[in-house]
């Protein structure tokens, strides 16, 4: 059998970590047994779904590495892989259930639902439709289509115990008296998600369903109407949810949820695969750095835990670190490139490279290199209010004579450099953490810069003097 597991958003916005964490366990399950990986888009709610979330949606899966073998961008024998283009096969299948009686039309009005519902809920009975249009007289039945009066269609759910072993909650079982009849087609003609996740599954021969535990109860009625329409439900692995440090489901209140925030915070899609990966899984109870190929490997649906996670930046940030000190200079520099575009900086290529090794030590992320490197791309340097408070309270005639003494390093090596601001600071009996901080503040508007010889070094000598003599 070939393993084959989807991903169905619905795209209304970015996406959220959570969702991308379960979209990546299935992913994994896929990538592990040499699987198929389908993504279908849950876009029948038009008030909700944008074009531009699923343009989003496409593109940020794409740079997680989430690759996809069928899905609405590249086809497959199983399309069309968005629900708006499928409500003919929709209204097939309801055909089918309709005509095996598995499926009924229903005539209860809304009011009429919550009139029955308070009624039983008086009475101590646990909810759920009371089954009224399973066997209505045929002659109401004749007097409510006589008069046009609206019908849903609901699936007449199988008076049994059902059983889903789920991979990750184990055994779950419910009572008869706990699946009641349910709505599959809407009044308006549009089926509900229970009946178009079926037929889809059904449909593309979806072997593993990985979701979030919010879902955990629709699976006997997902699975019941697979059945009904000849099919084999697939195993169900349901994912406990992500949670905030608070212990409450991670949302805005907690900062930045969404894969498109993360990215634009400049952590490394490796490092998110990573992170999102020990969300509830683990290989062993010591291993936390690990690549893609690595999760590939390792990956067991069986080891995801049954508690929730809690997300931590701090963790992510740390892991982020690890993955930017395995990059080489080449790399980290191209990745560099679009945030320093964006911070408007036109950069020299191979400045820019040989700035990587005195800036990977200094960054968590890739957000904060234009910040470091800025005093090399423009000469146009606003000074931070610290900066320019050190800069007044250097010893008179401080940076003037940094600039004779620099001006004078011939070599203008590394080396040479410090040895003159150290130099320079003893002179002036100050420590080199104070000699060398006005420097900085004059020649880099910053009080925050890679090394201050290094970055002298990249700077050149003749940007380094004009700044200080302009400073002093």
């Amino acid at each position: 059998m070939t393993v084959r597991c989807r991903f169905a958003p619905a795209p209304s916005g970015s996406l959220h970590v959570g969702n991308v964490r379960t979209a990546l366990f299935s992913w994994l399950h896929a990538r592990h047994h040499e699987g198929v990986f389908v993504l279908r888009v849950e876009d029948t709610d038009a008030s909700r779904v944008t074009e531009a979330a699923y343009q989003g949606v496409l593109e940020e899966l794409r740079w997680l590495g989430l690759d996809w073998e069928e899905g609405p961008d590249v086809g497959g024998p199983h399309g069309p892989y968005r629900q708006s283009e499928r409500l003919e096969i929709y209204r097939d299948a309801t055909r089918r259930l309709l005509d095996a009686g598995d499926a009924y039309r229903c005539w209860c009005t809304p009011e009429e639902l919550e009139e029955r519902r308070k009624a039983a809920f008086a009475r101590g009975e646990p909810p759920g439709y009371d089954g009224r249009c399973r066997s209505r007289p045929a002659e109401e039945v004749a007097a409510f289509e006589a008069e046009g009066r609206p019908f849903a269609i609901r699936f007449k759910m199988p008076e049994r115990e059902r059983v889903v072993h789920d991979l990750v909650k184990g055994e779950v079982r419910w009572s008869a008296d706990d699946l009641r009849d349910f709505v599959i087609v809407r009044s308006d003609g549009s089926p509900v998600f229970l009946l178009a996740v079926a037929v889809d599954d059904l449909g593309m021969e979806i072997t593993h369903v990985v979701r979030g535990d919010d879902l955990l109860a629709s699976a006997p009625r997902n699975a019941a109407v697979i059945e009904a329409l000849g099919g084999t439900p697939p195993a169900y692995a349901h994912v406990p949810q992500v949670l905030g440090p608070d212990g409450k489901p991670l949302s805005k209140r907690h900062g930045a949820t969404s894969v498109e925030a993360f990215r634009e915070r400049g952590f490394l899609p490796e490092a998110m695969v990573n992170y999102l990966a020990l969300l509830g899984w683990a290989k062993d109870d010591h291993t936390t750095l690990m690549s893609r190929d690595e999760l590939i490997a390792s990956f067991d649906l069986t080891h995801v835990s049954h508690n929730p996670a809690v997300f931590d930046v701090q963790k992510l940030e740390w892991i982020d670190v690890r993955h930017l000190q395995d990059l080489d200079d080449d790399d980290l520099a191209a990745r560099c490139l679009p945030f320093l575009a964006a911070a408007g900086l036109s950069v020299e290529p191979d400045v820019l490279r040989e700035a990587m090794p005195i800036v990977r030590e200094r960054i968590k992320t890739l957000a904060e290199v234009p910040d470091l490197v800025r005093f090399l791309f423009t000469d146009d340097l606003a000074a931070t209010e610290q900066a320019e408070a050190l800069i007044r309270k250097a010893p008179e005639g401080y940076l003037k004579t940094a600039a004779d003494r620099l001006d004078a390093v011939k070599g203008w090596t590394t080396e040479e450099i410090q040895a003159a601001l150290d130099g320079l600071a003893a002179d002036a009996e100050l420590s080199r953490t104070k000699g060398w901080q006005p420097i900085r503040a004059a020649v880099t508007g910053s009080t925050v810069s890679p090394p201050l010889p290094e970055s002298l070094a990249l700077l050149g000598k003749r940007r380094t003097v004009e700044r200080l003599r302009a400073a002093s």
